[in-house]
């Protein structure tokens, strides 16, 4: 991935998010009668401007692209000059509070909405993933210690019905966060069906920054080793194995993994080997002898071992996952609800100090991970792309001043108590919020910078 591909990616990803938040909060301003006079994509100098409708409300592209706003006629903003009688009762400020709620939580509203609309879009198009099947487990994990093994197809994650990898991930970390136990259904390699428990309580804060699964040792399984490129005149070549081969089976052994394989090849010089392999949809039976070589590697010590002169790789076995248009409208509702209120508890973990600050990312891995999703294609991008967006959302309803939700515990304020705080009270509030976020965006850049440099 190029450098100019992560900007791009992430310049593309900020410029929809912001679009679509400020958006609701244009769209229902409007509904409700109210003035909008700018709408800003980035902040500072505009880089460009048109100025449309019967309001001639300014459409702005700024020059920093970490936000945006939608300004409304207001008789508090002084800059705005005197306002006519006529628009006074456009004036946001003279509109009743629940059209104020309205109007702030419209922008936190439609991330989610697209946030919905992305995941119904995927589950309707189908989106190909890896298969729910595990890789050997580390030692000392608590899936070795559950008794898993390499080729464990998972079926249900606490009797919830498991299609893919994703799946997996999304169920177990739920309960990571929590450490709280996980039951496991899967089938093991020759059909039999086992039931394993997952002892998470023994997990530390430093387990669960990033992605706990590998330190739980949940793995994604490449399935059977797959041949690569085969060298000419090789042990490969005169067995006639070819690239895209999968081998499953050395001598009644299934081969697990290229490390399996890798190891059984190298201790079996000049011994022919019985390969059952696959290609293209058929089973067939090779006989291989590996060449006795000496391993001249730092690590091989010149000791004499077997080679084929085959690359070899793991490639997880992909499966379509899809649902029907009316099916796929409850589970995007649900996805969305699920993330919101997952972030909603890490945030307050953090606070709480059962989670680490670690866990809170910047611009920068942002940028870099936009990047990854658009290489690797379209609806690993769309993914992202939601994910980030419901994250927009929770983070612009907290109730820190300057951020959606601090106005709304305003709005609170002055229902409680029949008037709008005092203006000191709003005027320090805002200073605070202002602190918060600059502190807020120190440590997620740090973050970013700790992991760009490990």
């Amino acid at each position: 991935m190029s450098f100019v591909t992560a900007v791009l990616a992430f310049l593309v990803t900020l410029g929809i998010l912001i679009v679509i938040h400020e958006l609701g909060h244009y769209w229902v301003a409007r509904k409700c009668g109210v003035k909008v006079l700018r709408f800003s994509v980035g902040f500072g100098r505009p880089l460009a401007r048109w100025v449309r409708g019967a309001d001639r409300t300014e459409w702005v592209v700024a020059a920093l692209p970490l936000g945006g706003y939608v300004r409304m006629l207001d008789e508090r903003d002084t800059d705005s000059g005197p306002i006519s009688a006529a628009d006074l009762p456009r004036a946001f400020n003279r509109q009743p509070v629940s059209k104020r709620i309205a109007i702030v939580l419209a922008g936190p509203a439609a991330n989610l909405l697209l946030a919905i609309g992305v995941y119904w879009g995927l589950n309707v198009a189908g989106v190909m993933e890896p298969r729910a099947v595990l890789g050997t487990p580390a030692i000392n994990t608590p899936a070795a210690r559950a008794g898993l093994q390499a080729g464990d197809q998972v079926m249900t994650v606490n009797d919830e019905p498991v299609r893919s990898w994703s799946d997996v991930n999304w169920l177990v970390l739920q309960r990571a966060v929590d450490r709280r136990n996980v039951d496991l259904t899967v089938t093991r390699l020759d059909g039999a069906t086992v039931e394993a428990t997952l002892d998470l309580g023994g997990l530390s804060t430093t387990d669960l920054e990033g992605n706990p699964l590998p330190r739980i040792g949940l793995t994604l399984w490449g399935g059977p080793p797959r041949i690569g490129r085969v060298s000419e005149g090789s042990a490969a070549e005169r067995a006639g194995l070819r690239t895209g081969d999968r081998v499953l089976e050395i001598g009644r052994t299934p081969m697990v993994s290229a490390r399996n394989m890798i190891d059984r090849i190298r201790a079996s010089a000049d011994q022919p080997l019985e390969l059952q392999v696959e290609r293209e949809g058929q089973t067939l039976t090779l006989i291989a002898t590996p060449a006795r070589v000496r391993d001249e590697s730092p690590a091989g010590g010149g000791q004499e071992i077997g080679r084929l002169g085959a690359e070899l790789g793991d490639r997880p076995e992909l499966v379509r996952v899809h649902y029907g248009p009316i099916e796929s409208v409850g589970l995007a509702v649900e996805r969305t609800w699920d993330m919101t209120v997952f972030s909603l508890r890490m945030l307050g973990k953090m606070i709480t100090g059962e989670a680490s600050w670690k866990n809170l990312s910047g611009p920068v891995t942002i940028a870099d991970y936009a990047g990854k999703t658009a290489t690797i294609g379209i609806a690993a991008y769309l993914s992202f792309l939601a994910l980030v967006s419901i994250s927009l959302g929770v983070l612009n309803l907290l109730p820190i001043p300057m951020l959606d939700g601090g106005h709304l515990v305003y709005y609170l304020v002055e229902i409680i108590k029949g008037s709008p705080p005092a203006d000191w009270i709003v005027e320090w509030g805002q200073r605070a919020g202002i602190g918060v976020l600059v502190l807020l965006t120190a440590l997620a850049l740090y973050n970013d910078l700790t992991r760009l440099l490990s």
